[in-house]
């Protein structure tokens, strides 16, 4: 009797085993498309990602690069300091989108020119997204608007 009370507990962990297995395996399938990494300029210039790949970059929109009113394409340059992207976006920028300012724009980069398919901007003076903020003292440029 003990023997079969063993093997139901056996098979019992084996079938859990297997649906862990299984359900990490679809959720790992469902997410592929979803996940988007964060670029500064200076690493998609070091390291071009490829055109089909979707992927997240941030950093201040450079100072005179803003450049409206050539049909429904803006076009602006991002930098962490180092690095410094050209931008394409169609459609609606975001109220607080300025020069000087943090970013963080979602697409890809062809031809040397990152196309963008979202972009997103601080929603208040001091705000920047921890991925700029990051990439920005990595590179050893980021300074604290609050000064501390």
């Amino acid at each position: 009797m003990k023997s079969l009370k063993k093997k139901r507990r056996i098979q019992v962990v084996a079938i859990a085993a297997i649906a862990l297995v299984a359900a990490t395996a679809l959720i790992g399938y469902g997410m592929r498309d979803g996940i988007n990494f964060f670029r500064s300029p200076t690493q998609v210039l070091a390291e071009p990602p490829a055109p089909n790949e979707v992927f997240r970059i941030g950093g201040l929109v450079e100072d005179g690069s803003l450049k409206r009113g050539e049909g429904e394409v803006i076009r602006f340059n991002v930098t962490d300091g180092n690095g410094i992207v050209a931008v394409t976006y169609r459609g609606v920028l975001p109220d607080l989108f300025e020069e000087n300012q943090g970013m963080v724009g979602t697409g890809s980069y062809r031809d040397g020119v990152f196309q963008a398919s979202e972009i997103l901007a601080k929603h208040d003076e001091s705000y920047m997204p921890k991925e700029v903020v990051d990439a920005l003292k990595e590179q050893g440029v980021y300074k604290d608007p609050n000064g501390s």
